[in-house]
């Protein structure tokens, strides 16, 4: 049995499918319209102070100067650094995702290291697809701008014919296929709704569709039985809380799995016997491998012995091994379960690196998978599970740089306040220094950096000379569900003071100087680099912002219904008077006087998490303060720049600020 599911939701939670069991829950980029935000005809005025709004296509700027020549050739070729990622197995080969021209899109390799054969031609990205067991077809979601209101879509490979089958102006994802293919089953989700409900039908035939459950929260369907009788579903609550569900397909009766357990699952498979594998952070710090019998409760665990996070898995379709992947410190191997004996072995050997999405081959004895390493992009893999033999499909592009000279990054730990050691990569120059400083801060705020290739941060450390160091701070995943905790609700600000710790460290280090330091982030990270250049606004240099949170009220208030209560789980409830004065004490907006040096503000206007008004509120605030700042708007995006050229416009206004900040030309 091989599970085929696939990712049609990019939003708060990756939901990592195509064949491996994988809920990522991480928020890589995080909140909504205020109701006193401007209009978005407001937003096209010029601004106060001379700071005038220049329209360019769909980008919106303010305060960037024209770039010049020569820095658009120093990016160019780290731009067109193109990895690839394996999605799926087919009749005939793979499908992949890659980018030839502004946005990813589903192509198919037939051999390996073969040509690729690009299928699916959109104005937006596709970034996943899931194949029908038979190998004939699959499917894929894209949604408009950013907005992330997935509909998924039915493509044939023998006609190349294409066909939705969700509902317009319904968000949709996790999809699931039946092993014999007749059926599909997936959430819909409604702009206002915090209740996700479950379909089930005939991806060919639209209207075989049916709601099989009503969800209370954010339900999300996991995996058929053999027999698609029944079909498994979680509803996640947090990252450290999360509920597994039976259904029966025909009537939609819901059977909770061990209810009183207050733990997390990572998905589930349903095996023939009627047991479930799943992986879940039961009686450990870390999510370990289980079966789990419905029936009883008794549960199996296979890992105990392993203090990483088992991040995803699969299961051979005679149900005798386990391929499963490891998060051992932002890094990612593989290892295979016999789940008769129970006894682990190593898997494939690869380089140090990061494995994804590993997913059995029908015939049972090879796993397709994504591997990338700090100094290498993403490509598409196989191996023989018994011979170990590995297969290489598809070989990155690197924009003709000799890879030998990109920087690797050394694991580290720093000392913080609360004498606790926090875990960090750091990204040196060639040269004794002293070098400017990137601080790169991830979001979720549950993310976890991990060393995966960057072609940004190999380009600040050979082009701009900088020292790129990527904290992982408390509440990040990785580290067990202790870590991922320590910055929730009132504790949200120990986060913050990793950074001022990190600060400290940084100043120890007589190749990075601490005069010239510049924090980073999106999303959640957006946050912490508005909260850290107040909190330490005479020891950072300048700031970019990109989607951050300015103001969690506003955030919490016009952050999408389908995504409130979750973020109210992590952050806290705004409605509660101790969490709402606790978020006017924190909020960048109410403290915008403090931010006394120079700060660029990147926005998507179609953003559902974060939308425009808090960076035009955050922006607004520190104009008012006669504060230094640059804006980018990119009208046809949402959280995040996804389209090429709107991502090359935007690293080559970031290095127009980084260089004039670190030459002293900006403050």
């Amino acid at each position: 049995m091989t599970v085929k599911r696939l990712l049609l939701s990019s939003s708060l939670l990756t939901i990592a499918l195509a064949g491996c069991v994988s809920i990522d829950v991480t928020e890589t980029l995080s909140a909504e319209t205020a109701d006193d935000a401007p209009s978005v005809e407001a937003i096209m005025e010029p601004a106060a102070d001379n700071n005038m709004r220049v329209e360019v296509g769909n980008l919106v700027m303010e305060g960037i100067p024209e770039i010049p020549t020569d820095v658009k050739e120093r990016l160019r070729q780290y731009q067109n650094v193109r990895g690839h990622g394996f999605q799926d197995w087919t009749e005939d080969g793979i499908l992949i995702s890659t980018r030839f021209g502004e946005v990813s899109q589903i192509h198919q390799v037939t051999t390996p290291l073969g040509a690729r054969k690009q299928i699916t031609f959109y104005p937006e990205p596709i970034g996943g697809a899931s194949a029908a067991p038979d190998g004939k077809s699959f499917v894929f979601a894209k949604d408009t701008g950013g907005d992330e209101f997935y509909q998924a879509f039915l493509y044939d490979m023998e006609t190349g014919a294409t066909q939705s089958f969700t509902e317009p102006g319904t968000r949709n994802g996790s999809f699931v296929w039946s092993d014999d293919g007749t059926l599909g089953a997936w959430y819909q989700a409604t702009d206002g709704d915090p209740d996700y409900d479950i379909l089930i039908g005939d991806p060919s035939d639209p209207s075989s569709t049916r709601v099989l459950f009503e969800g209370e929260g954010a339900v999300f369907t996991v995996d058929f039985s053999p027999e698609a009788d029944q079909l498994v579903v979680q509803r996640y609550i947090s990252i450290t809380k999360s509920q597994l569900f039976v259904l029966d397909v025909q009537t939609g009766e819901a059977t909770e799995i061990n209810p009183d357990d207050d733990v997390a699952y990572n998905g589930a498979l349903l095996l023939s016997d009627g047991t479930l594998l799943s992986s879940t952070d039961k009686g450990s710090d870390f999510k370990n491998l289980v079966r789990i019998n419905p029936e009883t409760g008794e549960e199996t665990v296979y890992t105990a012995e392993i203090n990483w996070d088992v991040a995803g898995y699969d299961i051979s379709p005679d149900e005798s091994t386990v391929a499963f992947t490891l998060n051992e410190g932002g890094l990612g191997t593989i290892k295979l379960l016999d789940l008769t004996t129970g006894e682990i072995s190593d898997g494939p050997a690869l380089p140090v690196g990061i494995v994804g999405g590993v997913t059995f081959h029908p015939d049972g004895e090879q796993i397709g998978f994504t591997f990338s390493a700090a100094t290498s992009p993403a490509d598409a893999w196989s191996a023989n599970i018994k011979t170990g033999e590995l297969t290489r499909w598809t070989t990155a592009d690197v924009g003709g740089m000799d890879t030998s000279g990109f920087a690797e990054p050394e694991l580290f730990t720093y000392p913080n306040y609360d004498d606790m050691q926090i875990p960090a990569f750091v990204y040196r120059p060639e040269g004794d220094g002293p070098h400017p400083v990137i601080v790169s801060i991830h979001g979720g705020p549950e993310g976890q950096a991990r060393p995966s290739f960057s072609s940004t941060y190999q380009y600040w450390v050979n082009e701009l000379g900088a020292a790129v160091v990527v904290p992982n701070v408390r509440g990040s995943s990785g580290y067990g569900k202790t870590y991922v905790s320590l910055d929730n609700g009132l504790n949200r600000k120990k986060s913050v003071e990793d950074i001022g710790a990190l600060l400290d460290w940084i100043e120890t280090q007589p190749d990075l100087d601490k005069d010239r330091i510049v924090v980073f982030g999106g999303s959640y990270g957006g946050y912490m680099v508005l909260a850290s250049m107040i909190d330490y606004a005479d020891r950072v240099a300048a700031g970019v912002n990109i989607v951050g949170i300015s103001d969690f009220k506003t955030f919490l208030t016009n952050t999408k219904g389908y995504r409130r209560d979750l973020r109210r789980a992590e952050y806290g409830d705004e409605r509660d008077p101790e969490i709402a004065a606790f978020f006017d004490e924190i909020s960048p907006l109410r403290n915008a006087d403090k931010i006394t040096k120079p700060i660029f503000i990147i926005q998507g206007l179609n953003d559902p998490r974060v939308p425009a008004s808090e960076a035009e509120q955050i922006l607004a605030a520190v104009r008012e303060n006669e504060g230094t700042a640059w804006y980018l708007l990119a009208k046809d995006e949402g959280h995040g720049f996804r389209k090429k050229s709107n991502r090359d416009f935007q690293r080559e206004a970031e290095t127009m600020f980084f260089e004039k900040v670190f030459n002293g030309e900006l403050e």
